[in-house]
């Protein structure tokens, strides 16, 4: 419940057109975090996990495309789990996904150049990368348009149980790396993306959101004070 309150407190309700050019930017933002997340070689978040390794296992087609099919199964799921709610708008969930998609392989192709071999340095690209990751998300909470068919099916869930949003994420987050672990151990003898970087993904991009709440907050509080003063001044 704080979490809602605090999207609705930074929500961009003005131009729509300002808040799909937001939304673009934010998933494109998004994008570039998570290849640079891939290149740093210590592990990606969950889903990365999962359409990384199908990667491995089936080449021909690409990261991108593995998760828009991901995509597109999370939005059969959310009919599966509440048919009466689906709406025939739900599928234009499928625009940024596709969006999202193209973005990501544009960025894993730009960013293929980049290969560490120092430890930290590594590190240090994923606390970045984690970074652009969490910004591009906040980018898009405020734009406030149209969720991802992911984030439709856990807001499915949560009203479908009257679980809490939080804990629903968590365990699906879970069942992705499970998923992931078990088609590596299967097609690879490997689990080659779910390394200490993925719990580092998990702590960080939810705390760089936070921030940027934060450091939101206080920017309009600031640009609020001078107005509020000269109020003050022109009612002496």
């Amino acid at each position: 419940m704080g979490q809602k309150t605090d999207e609705a407190e930074i929500v961009d309700t003005g131009s729509l057109v300002r808040r799909w050019i937001m939304y673009v930017v934010g998933i494109y933002v998004l994008t570039f975090g998570v290849s640079l997340a891939i290149r740093a070689g210590i592990g990606v978040s969950p889903l990365s996990s999962l359409t990384r390794t199908m990667t491995l296992v089936y080449p021909p087609l690409s990261q991108g495309t593995y998760n828009f099919i991901t995509e597109l199964v999370m939005l059969t799921l959310t009919y599966l789990v509440l048919p009466k709610d689906f709406k025939l708008k739900s599928f234009a969930s499928l625009l940024p996904a596709f969006a999202l998609a193209v973005f990501l392989d544009f960025n894993l192709g730009i960013t293929e150049f980049v290969k560490l071999d120092i430890y930290y340095a590594k590190v240090a690209l994923l606390v970045f990368a984690d970074a652009a990751l969490a910004f591009g998300l906040f980018l898009m909470i405020r734009a406030n348009l149209v969720l991802m068919p992911m984030d439709m099916f856990v807001n499915t869930l949560c009203k479908r149980t009257g679980w809490k949003w939080g804990n629903i994420k968590t365990g699906y987050d879970c069942a992705l790396l499970v998923v992931s672990a078990f088609i590596g151990l299967a097609f690879l003898s490997d689990i080659p993306f779910i390394r200490e970087g993925t719990v580092l993904n998990a702590v960080l991009v939810g705390q760089y959101i936070r921030l940027y709440f934060f450091l939101y907050r206080r920017m309009q509080a600031k640009k609020a004070a001078p107005s509020a003063q000269g109020l003050g001044t022109a009612a002496e």
